[in-house]
C-alpha cells in the first residue's frame, strides 16, 4: 500500500490525538511506501492533517500517492539548514550525544512519540547520521557489503502491542478487520529512512537505543508471565527484548488491557543511542605449514595458567595476519595436529584462521604472496605456502572425511634386543594392518576413553643399526603412531614391540604428508 485511503481516516486522527509521530502512524496504516519515511518530519505532519481535513471525496491525497525511486544517498557534507532554525528533515536540531545515557532531550516543539520514543522523530535526520559515519571513518575499516542493524529497548514491543489493540478496537467499531503482521515494523522503518543517507558499501553499522526511564511497561508482563523471565548470566537486566516478545505472545488480550494503558502514555524523554557499533565481518585465510623444530606445540601450551613455551605455530602464523588485517581476535584450526617434539614436513599440514573484525579486507594475491614471505623470514621454526583467502563454506572441507584421509610419517624406532635386517623384513609385506587403539594415558585427560579402530595400510623399514631402524608407515588420519610403537602399556594392539617380541620405544616422529588435497596449490 503506498497511500493513505479514506479507511485509514480515523486510525489517523485516533494515533495523532494519542501522541503518536507521523511516521509510526504510516506504520500503523500498513503503509509500505519507503519514500514517504524519508519525508521531512515537519512535512509529515502538515501532510496527515491536511489529509484529515480533505473531504470524503478525495479519498487519496496527492501527497501520499508516491512511487518508490532508487535509493540515492544524500550529500552529508553539505546540508543547509532549512528555515525555523530546523535540519533536512524538519525536527529541531538538537541530537542526542552517543554513548551518553544521561543525556534527555527535552524538546517543547516535538512530543516525545508514544510508541517509538523518539526513535523515528529524532534518529533520522543528518546530524545524527554524519555520528554514525564519522564513527566508521575514525574506526578505520575497510568495506565492501552494507549491514544495518537497530538494537531497540524491549518496551517498545509493549507499547507496540498497545497501539495495536487500540487499533484493532477502533477499526472493529467501524467493522473493518485489520492484520497485525500488516504493520511496518519499527526496525524497518528506521533502516529505510537511515540508509540513504549513510556512505555506500558499509560493512556493518549498528545503532544501540536505549530508554532512559524505568522498564516500567514491562513489570507487569513478569507478574503475568513469571516463566519468560529468568535471570541469565551477561544480562543486566531480565527484561531483554526476547523474553518480552515471548511474554506477549503468551498474554491474553483482555489481560494486557487490565494492566497496560492503550492507549500508552507519552514519555517526558525522546530514547538515547547509547553506542554506535562498527563491525566487518570475518575473513578467512588457509595455508599449508610446515614445522621444523622439535620443542614447538601447534598451539600455546598452558598447564594449570603457567606456559610452558615460549610460541607456538598458530601464533607465529596469526601475528603476522592480526597485524596486517588489524583484526579482533582470530580462530586457529588444522586437519589434523601433531605433538610438541613431531615435525611436519613434506608439503604441510592444511591450517585455517578465521580473522575476527578485520580492518583491512582487500588483499590481491601479489599481497598474500607477499605476507606469506613475511612470516617465513620470521621463524626458522615454520614455513608457510599457499597462503590464500577463502570463504568459511571452503574451510569445511579441510574437516571432511576426516578420519578418511591418510597420513604418512617416518619413526625412529629402537629396540632393546639386537636385530637384524631379517627381524624386521616382515613389516614391509603387511598390509592394512587393522589396530584396536585404547585412549592413550598421555591424551586421557582432554579425550574420552574408547576403543578405537584404526589401520596401519603400508609399512617400510630402514635398517640402521641392531638397535635402531626407521619405520615409514602409511596410516589411517586418527592413528597414534607413538602408541603403536611401544603399545602403551598394552593398550594399542598389536603394536611394533608385539610385532617383534621385544620391547621398542619411538625416538623420533616425523610427519611426511597429509592427504588432503586442499586448500589447492598456488603457482609460486
Amino acid at each position: 500500500m503506498s497511500s493513505l485511503t479514506e479507511k485509514d481516516r480515523p486510525i489517523v486522527q485516533l494515533l495523532l490525538n494519542t501522541g503518536t509521530c507521523p511516521r509510526c502512524i504510516l506504520r500503523f496504516c500498513c503503509v509500505g511506501s519507503q519514500t514517504l519515511y524519508r519525508h521531512p518530519y515537519k512535512d509529515l505532519m502538515k501532510d496527515l492533517k491536511d489529509f484529515l481535513k480533505n473531504n470524503q471525496e478525495k479519498e487519496d491525497t496527492v501527497c501520499f500517492d508516491v512511487v518508490d525511486p532508487p535509493c540515492k544517498r544524500v550529500r552529508l557534507e553539505h546540508t543547509e539548514e532549512g528555515p525555523d532554525n530546523v535540519n533536512h528533515n524538519g525536527a529541531l536540531q538538537q541530537i542526542p550525544s552517543v554513548n551518553d545515557e544521561n543525556t534527555a532531550m527535552e524538546n517543547s516543539a516535538v512530543k516525545v512519540c508514544n510508541v517509538c520514543l523518539g526513535i523515528l522523530q529524532e534518529f533520522c535526520e543528518a546530524d545524527f547520521v554524519k555520528k554514525v559515519c564519522q564513527k566508521v571513518n575514525t574506526a578505520d575499516y575497510q568495506f565492501t557489503s552494507f549491514v544495518f542493524s537497530v538494537s531497540l529497548p524491549p518496551q517498545l514491543s509493549v507499547r507496540e502491542r498497545a497501539t495495536w489493540l487500540l487499533v484493532k478496537q477502533e477499526m472493529g467499531k467501524l467493522g473493518l478487520s485489520w492484520a497485525k503482521d500488516d504493520i511496518v515494523q519499527l526496525k524497518e522503518a528506521y533502516k529505510w529512512i537511515i540508509h540513504p543517507q549513510l556512505s555506500e558499501n558499509l560493512f556493518e553499522v549498528s545503532v544501540v537505543f536505549a530508554h532512559p526511564e524505568t522498564d516500567e511497561e514491562c513489570h507487569f508482563l513478569a507478574t503475568a508471565c513469571p516463566d519468560c523471565f529468568k535471570p541469565a548470566k551477561n544480562k543486566q537486566s531480565v527484561f531483554t527484548r526476547m523474553a518480552v516478545i515471548k511474554a506477549l505472545e503468551k498474554i491474553k488480550e483482555e489481560d494486557f488491557l487490565k494492566h497496560f494503558p492503550c492507549p500508552p502514555s507519552s514519555p517526558k524523554n525522546f530514547c538515547v543511542a547509547l553506542d554506535i557499533q562498527c563491525n566487518n565481518g570475518a575473513v578467512f585465510v588457509a595455508g599449508r605449514y610446515n614445522k621444523y623444530s622439535r620443542n614447538l606445540p601447534q598451539t600455546p601450551w598452558i598447564i594449570d595458567g603457567e606456559r610452558k613455551l615460549e610460541s607456538s605455530v598458530e601464533e607465529l602464523i596469526s601475528e603476522h595476519l592480526m597485524a596486517e588485517f588489524k583484526a579482533d581476535s582470530f580462530n586457529f584450526s588444522s586437519s589434523g595436529r601433531e605433538d610438541v617434539d613431531v615435525r611436519t614436513l613434506g608439503n604441510g599440514r592444511p591450517f585455517a584462521i578465521e580473522l575476527v573484525n578485520p580492518r583491512r579486507i582487500h588483499f590481491t594475491a601479489e599481497d598474500m604472496k607477499g605476507l606469506q614471505q613475511t612470516i617465513n623470514n620470521s621463524s626458522d621454526k615454520i614455513q608457510v605456502r599457499d597462503l590464500q583467502l577463502v570463504t568459511r563454506e571452503a574451510i569445511g572441507r579441510m574437516k571432511e572425511g576426516e578420519e578418511e584421509k591418510t597420513k604418512t610419517y617416518s619413526a625412529l624406532i629402537c629396540t632393546d634386543k639386537a636385530i637384524q635386517k631379517e627381524d624386521i623384513a616382515f613389516l614391509d609385506d603387511i598390509k592394512e594392518l587393522k589396530l584396536d587403539q585404547k585412549t592413550p594415558l598421555r591424551v586421557l585427560h582432554r579425550r574420552p576413553l574408547a576403543v578405537r579402530c584404526r589401520i596401519i595400510h603400508t609399512m617400510k623399514s630402514e635398517y640402521i643399526d641392531e638397535h635402531h631402524f626407521r619405520l615409514h608407515l602409511k596410516t589411517q588420519a586418527g592413528t597414534y603412531i607413538k602408541e603403536f610403537v611401544h603399545g602403551d602399556f598394552g593398550r594399542t594392539k598389536p603394536n611394533i614391540g608385539s610385532l617383534l617380541n621385544r620391547t621398542a620405544d619411538i625416538l623420533e616422529l616425523d610427519v611426511e604428508s597429509v592427504d588432503i588435497d586442499w586448500p589447492p596449490a598456488l603457482d609460486d
